[in-house]
């Protein structure tokens, strides 16, 4: 794959359900104030849901598409939808799908002509395979774009962060910052935790999103709500 050149970030976490989209939605409302045009990405999603008037959707791209401030359906955020929530090659090969990193990479494409800066949310952590040969660590080492770490803030976090910083590396991108975002259940010695990995990350701290209070929670089978995004865009702050 040719590397692109272009503007914005690879949104990558320590594993599932981290914070990618929270953190994602909520880069996206800070570039766009600034003043950036500004739109999400996902080259590939797994697991969807029925909405009360029985369109089928996911919940991160609904997040991404909010952030973004387009409507309902107005344009594709993913080439890859896939319903069950499970890893997404396996899910490809049950439905007798091949995630196509090429396709992705043209939708990303696209996207780059049209936005200054585009936001790509990976799924999952850094090297979730695509296909039999591809993974998402070799689309982010195409798209060429400044890499956004989140720590979830759980037990096992450093381990996670410092083999991703290192898988990051290892494809020559670079590490544009890091967040830690403190998961529903704070864990215990958040503060030193956190301070081992301003030790040993060597790239910017962008800063600790805190729990989501209990109103901005998101529900289950829904996206983030304009208000949640708004919290966690206070929280952080843009790289340099």
């Amino acid at each position: 794959m040719t590397p692109i050149t272009s503007t914005g970030f690879f949104i990558t976490g320590t594993d599932t359900e981290v914070g990618k989209t929270l953190l994602s939605g909520a880069l996206i409302l800070k570039l766009r104030e600034a003043g950036i045009p500004t739109i999400g990405f996902k080259p590939v999603v797994a697991g969807t849901y029925v909405d009360a008037s029985g369109q089928k959707l996911n919940e991160d791209l609904e997040t991404l598409r909010i952030a973004s401030g387009l409507n309902l359906h107005e344009r594709s955020l993913c080439p890859f939808v896939l319903d069950e929530a499970a890893a997404p090659h396996l899910v490809a090969q049950k439905s007798d799908v091949r995630i196509d990193a090429t396709l992705i990479l043209d939708e990303f494409n696209a996207l780059t002509a049209e936005f200054d800066a585009v936001v790509v949310e990976g799924a999952g952590g850094f090297l979730v395979p695509l296909n039999e040969q591809e993974d998402l660590g070799d689309v982010a080492q195409a798209m060429d774009l400044p890499v956004i770490l989140v720590v979830g803030m759980r037990l096992g976090c450093i381990n996670h962060a410092l083999l991703t910083c290192e898988a990051i590396a290892s494809r020559q991108l670079t590490i544009a910052g890091w967040v830690a975002n403190t998961l529903s259940e704070e864990m215990s010695l958040l503060e030193e935790n956190i301070q081992t990995l301003k030790d040993r990350i060597f790239a910017p701290f962008l800063g600790v999103i805190p729990t989501l209070p209990a109103q901005l929670q998101k529900p289950q089978n829904a996206p983030y709500s304009l208000e949640a995004l708004r919290f966690a865009a206070e929280h952080i702050k843009l790289p340099h």
